[in-house]
């Protein structure tokens, strides 16, 4: 079944968008860009040798222009940093080349420390630079605009040259005063920096990009926030970010052991450093630590004497080393180069390379937690201030008129779909009246309750007034699943068992406890509740050896809320045992075919499969990757998904093993329903947009083929992308009378909020739904990107039955943010690297050497799950 990639053109919008539910009018934070469409661009190539660092050669090209105006028709070129010049006007000639010298300091030895004379000269040496440009092609934006234009042809691909070109010109200013990290600009002018513990700081900062939407180009611009590494000495940087180092100054004899040794060297691998006992604007990158400790090294000085290092700073630098059993840093790749960590201090403007603790993630959130209100006030002052993408001149000379004000648009409000309860086995209806859109379970029951008569617990650690509450703790839950109609039995099937936290340190132990718990529960066990004392790295063993070697599901909570026993608590507990152990919290009242009987009937079901990859720690370069598929295993509810999961080539975005997956997920749909599905309806989530079309590509020919096993078998799909991850954010219009009267309490936009023009995809099929009620902070839509649909939805019936279907999550009793199959993989995704994690980190405790691998090893499998749980809700 060929599909070649030039036929796969994404699906065009199939209307002039969606017209149901009532207008609002909204402001969203993009900024309209109307360029000159005869507005040539000249692009050319930059090759700088030797090859400099990004902030030097931001160094050199503000050198190259000042001196060489004419030669450069006195043109203020944009520069990328790396190899590309855009010039509005054509230089002199083609090709130049330029020799530029900057006062760099150069290390002609392997050491970097000198005698002080010696330094002072090396201080002030020029360091000699070449430059090459050369004319690579000269763009304008004819084809941009009828890209752009409603009655350009449908089929020409985005200029992408003449975009990016723009893109520059609008990054050139905030790139010469903040700091770049990814698409975002981060800056001390924004409103300082602020502390976040564990030696790293929180920054403000904005994101901005260019894209091609209904309206025209717009410039994307919204608030950002991120971690960077506090620019102190590095001994008190180790003490803040490890605990086991707080003493470290009080205690200079300490050494390290191995496990420190390993903490210390993950803790800074890979950060800038400069050295504080001379002066110097020389950074040194720290690629590891020496094996001796500074006590016992020696070094070879040019003449090849050897010198002790401890020695060599007292009669250089009358300096004696105070930290002697720590190592030094290693600040070269090959050769011998040591730094004693007491001299060096961390380089302002790093991004925080390691991960986030809980406590520093709160602490960022927090930080980056704002009001509608306050978020569009920082933006508006991002488009107006001194360091933002409109503060130089480079609008002028490319002739760009870059709007200051919001774009004004009308979004629509889908209205909440009637609900199904049950009540004592008979169906009560209720639609979510509240301006949030939540509704209780007070006076109903669950849509689904099962009967859970052979249950366990197991507890690790906490103190025996923590127990003691264990016997209240099984007795209100019982109550409160009864409340829900769910039957949890009052007493457990063996009596509670009480271990040690340590327990689940030891993983033959913890799986020996596990397992007979259920051969004393004859093998039948429908759920498992562990209370632990604390969050412990333990629970992905827990959750691996229940869900794979013993087969049950395992619901998990701290001793810390047995304590309170609020009524939520109690109830989201029920929830979740509920739909683990195979029920389920609600179902839609007027099922989808009777919403939308254009498309989906009763008798010919649909299937719903979310999709997800989830990737390593960004400094971890060789775990696999792990990719998830769910489906939905009944109709016409469509509200209970089996899922799958395998680990996959590192990094690898496109699902590997994709066509299995969905081929036993449609095997598993047919022993439920008795039919194959008519319809695929596929989300797939964690793609960026510069992928779309190499994974449509992929995974739509991976799908189609799982499909062409059983034959003459041949669905109807429909392949969505849905991304979380963008930073287009929706505000209300205080101009807005109607919504202020409502919504007088909050300034976000209400759920159901859809928006599918102006903003939007020139040309494909794409809608912002906003689903959930945003709480804290700004609200952020789902922007759902429909790629193929070969159903051919409407903009009205796909963006109702999104909406729908985000009623349906069993978690909650409210919409969430996202479709729940794409949910459902996520949280499917990240079980499975939970499994992977754990057995990795179990294999890595031999030192694996991550600074020049030729490429990742091939992928460990996933362990396989048990049979009892492989179509149960485990993951929820």
């Amino acid at each position: 079944m060929g599909c070649p990639a030039q036929s796969l053109v994404a699906t065009r919008r199939p209307d002039s968008g969606g017209v149901e539910g009532p207008v609002i009018t909204l402001l969203a934070n993009h900024f309209l860009v109307q360029f000159n469409s005869s507005q040539r661009i000249f692009h050319y190539n930059v090759e700088i040798s030797p090859n400099p660092s990004k902030q030097v050669a931001r160094l050199i090209k503000q050198k190259l222009v000042e001196d060489n105006s004419a030669v450069l028709s006195g043109a203020f070129p944009a520069y990328d940093g790396r190899k590309n010049f855009y010039s509005p006007v054509e230089f002199q000639n083609d090709r130049f080349e330029f020799y530029i010298s900057l006062p760099i300091p150069t290390s002609k030895s392997s050491l970097p420390f000198r005698e002080p004379k010696d330094f002072q000269e090396r201080h002030q040496q020029l360091k000699l630079f070449r430059i090459n440009i050369k004319l690579v092609s000269k763009l304008d934006g004819k084809e941009l605009s009828r890209y752009l234009s409603k009655d350009g042809d449908d089929w020409i691909p985005l200029p992408q040259d003449y975009l990016h070109a723009l893109d520059v010109v609008l990054r050139e200013s905030p790139m010469e005063k903040c700091i770049p990290v990814g698409r975002s600009f981060y800056s001390s002018l924004m409103g300082g920096t602020k502390e976040i513990g564990g030696g790293a700081v929180g920054l403000r900062g904005f994101f901005q990009s260019l894209r091609p939407t209904q309206q025209g180009l717009a410039l994307n611009v919204d608030f950002s926030m991120t971690a960077f590494h506090e620019s102190i000495g590095v001994i008190p940087y180790l003490q803040k970010r490890l605990k086991f180092l707080r003493d470290l100054p009080q205690n200079k004899a300490r050494g390290l052991i191995n496990e420190e040794m390993k903490d210390v060297d993950k803790a800074l691998k890979n950060i800038r450093v400069f050295v504080c006992h001379r002066e110097t604007v020389q950074k040194y990158r720290v690629y590891g630590l020496t094996e001796e400790t500074t006590e016992n090294l020696w070094f070879a000085d040019r003449d090849g004497k050897n010198l002790r290092l401890v020695s060599y700073f007292k009669d250089h630098y009358n300096y004696d080393i105070k930290f002697r059993n720590l190592p030094c840093l290693q600040i070269s790749r090959s050769k011998p180069c040591y730094l004693p960590m007491e001299l060096c201090m961390i380089c302002e403007g790093q991004k925080f390379l390691g991960k986030l603790s809980d406590d520093q993630t709160a602490r960022i959130l927090k930080m980056g937690c704002q009001r509608p209100k306050e978020r569009k006030n920082i933006i508006h002052e991002v488009m107006r201030g001194s360091v933002g993408p409109t503060s130089g001149n480079q609008s002028r000379e490319f002739k760009l008129n870059v709007s200051r004000e919001m774009t004004r648009l009308n979004g629509r409000i889908l209205q909440p779909p009637k609900l199904r309860l049950g009540d004592g086995g008979l169906i009560r209806d209720l639609v979510p009246s509240r301006y949030d859109c939540q509704w209780n379970l007070l006076d109903s029951h669950v849509f689904e309750g099962k009967r859970i008569e052979r249950w366990a617990l197991i507890s690790f650690g906490g103190t025996s007034d923590q127990k003691s509450n264990i016997p209240k703790f099984i007795n209100q839950l019982s109550q409160r699943c009864e409340h829900l109609g769910i039957f949890l039995s009052k007493s457990t099937i063996i009596s509670p068992q009480y271990e040690p936290t340590q327990v689940l340190n030891n993983v033959a132990l913890l799986e020996s406890k596990l397992k007979k718990i259920h051969k004393a529960a004859s093998n039948n066990l429908q759920l498992l509740i562990c209370i632990m004392e604390k969050r412990h790295k333990g629970y992905a063993d827990l959750k691996r050896i229940a869900e794979t070697n013993v087969g049950v599901v395992s619901q998990c909570c701290l001793f810390a809320n047995l304590g309170k026993l609020s009524s939520q608590f109690l109830a989201n507990l029920s929830l979740k045992i509920n739909a683990k152990v195979g029920g389920c919290t609600v179902a839609l009242y007027n099922s989808l075919p009777s919403q939308i009987p254009r498309l989906l009937h009763s008798d010919e079901p649909a299937i719903f499969m979310g999709a997800d990859v989830t990737h390593p720690h960004p400094l971890d370069d060789f775990s696999p990757s792990v990719a998830a598929v769910v489906g939905s295993m009944n109709w016409p509810a469509a509200n209970k998904y089996a899922s799958r999961m395998r680990s996959q080539t590192h990094r690898q975005e496109i699902i590997q093993d994709l066509g299995a997956m969905v081929k036993e997920l449609l095997d598993d749909f047919y022993q439920e329903v008795g039919k194959l599905p008519k319809r695929i309806i596929f989300f797939r989530d964690g793609v960026s947009e510069t992928q779309f079309y190499k994974v449509l590509h992929e995974e739509l020919q991976a799908i189609r083929e799982a499909c062409s096993s059983v034959p003459g078998y041949r669905p109807l799909i429909t392949f969505a992308v849905v991304q979380k991850r963008h930073h287009t954010r929706l505000f209300p219009c205080e101009t807005d009378i109607s919504f202020i009267q409502n919504q007088s309490y909050n300034e976000n936009i209400p759920p159901g909020t859809v928006v599918d023009t102006v903003i939007t995809h020139p040309k494909e099929f794409d809608f912002y739904l906003c689903s959930h009620w945003g709480v804290k902070g700004t609200s952020r839509p789902t922007h759902y990107h429909i790629l193929w649909d070969e159903s051919q939805f409407t903009s009205d019936e796909l963006q109702k039955l999104v909406y729908n279907l985000c009623y349906t999550f069993v978690r909650c009793t409210k919409p969430v943010s996202l479709v729940p199959p794409a949910y459902y993989a996520h949280l499917a995704a990240y079980r499975g690297r939970l499994y992977i994690e754990r057995s990795e980190s179990m294999a890595s405790k031999r030192n694996v050497c991550t600074i020049s691998r030729a490429a990742p090893p091939k992928a460990t499998p996933l362990p396989k799950l048990s049979e009892n749980v492989k179509n149960l809700m485990f993951y929820c």
